[in-house]
């Protein structure tokens, strides 16, 4: 007998990030526990559940070396699996006021995929030749700056809406929307960049960014459903994701992103024999781009699946723009 699983949570059916976060409708009710256990344990993450790749997807020696590339990998992954133990605990709040439980299964259901993506991008690091034994502090360390700078900043005003204000809702939008969709399409292009040089790599990428589908989606219908039910919440919908907008404006995010571009671009330079003609986008071979190029495609990917999203909640886009409309 054959077990089935669902197209979307299938490694070899579940669509891109941008497609699957843009087309597909999901909601709590079906991304149950139950969805969670079958669908996700038994299928996305089949004989990948350890290490997040599977056994037979390698890591080149070349990634092992010290250089600019093995640089750009661990800081990207090093910042990646902090940004994920962040999110581990933040959802810790989520659970705890979730108004039902489809919410708060859904909700454990993701606490578990950010703790398991956290997992996965450090352990990643200790394949590439760092100390185990010393990981967690030394990651710590590279990225006390990112942090302080861009993470803390996130962390407060999340916090802020659902601990201290103990609005569920507000803290679904914050996460879906300004925080996972935000750093979501950053995440599709870490795939696309890390494929062709690194099996192991890109499938962690792979699997990672087939949950976060399912995070977007299923919060989208969250607040969608919640707006028919209440709509007088609309207005204060719309004053979190302003206040949002405006947070993610104000932290130096693009800084570090270029600066770990800057060195995948040397290190891509180096290994250029082993890209050859591979397009990052159609196309476009990815030798051919640049780090501005690459994070500029980022922020329209960003731009294009907020413009989905937010016409599937009835929600204006234009409150998610730098200038904020006063559309309510």
């Amino acid at each position: 007998m054959t077990n089935t699983v669902a197209p979307e949570a299938g490694w070899d059916t579940a669509p891109g990030l941008l497609d699957g976060a843009k087309q597909l409708t999901l909601g709590p009710e079906q991304c149950n526990l139950a969805y969670w256990f079958t669908e996700v344990a038994q299928g996305t993450l089949r004989d990948r559940g350890e290490t997040g790749h599977h056994r037979d997807a390698g890591i080149p020696d070349f990634l092992k070396q010290p250089g600019p590339l093995r640089d750009a990998l661990v800081l990207e992954f090093g910042y990646r699996g902090l940004s994920e133990e962040i999110a581990t605990r933040l959802l810790a709040h989520y659970v705890a006021i979730a108004p039902g439980i489809p919410e708060l299964e859904f909700y454990a259901t993701q606490l578990i995929d950010e703790a398991r993506h956290a997992r996965v991008f450090r352990n990643h690091l200790v394949e590439l030749g760092l100390p185990a034994a010393t990981l967690v502090k030394d990651i710590d360390e590279m990225a006390a700056d990112y942090r302080r700078r861009v993470l803390q900043p996130v962390e407060d005003f999340t916090l802020e809406v659902v601990r201290d204000q103990a609005d569920f809702m507000g803290g679904v939008a914050v996460f879906a929307i300004v925080i996972e969709g935000v750093l979501a399409p950053a995440a599709e292009l870490s795939e696309r960049k890390w494929t062709p040089l690194s099996p192991a790599t890109g499938e962690i990428s792979r699997g990672t960014a087939i949950d976060e589908i399912r995070h977007l989606t299923v919060a989208s219908t969250i607040l969608k459903d919640h707006l028919a039910a209440e709509p007088g919440y609309r207005p204060r919908l719309l004053e979190i994701l302003r206040a949002g907008v405006k947070l993610w404006d104000e932290v130096p995010d693009k800084e570090f992103v270029i600066h770990r571009e800057e060195l995948f671009q040397q290190g891509m330079a180096e290994h250029a024999d082993k890209i050859g003609d591979y397009e990052i986008w159609p196309g476009v071979r990815m030798l051919d781009t640049t780090p501005e190029q690459r994070y500029d495609m980022a922020e329209q990917w960003t731009d294009e699946m907020a413009a989905e999203r937010m016409a599937y909640m009835g929600l204006p886009l234009e409150v998610l723009s730098s200038t904020g409309g006063d559309a309510v």
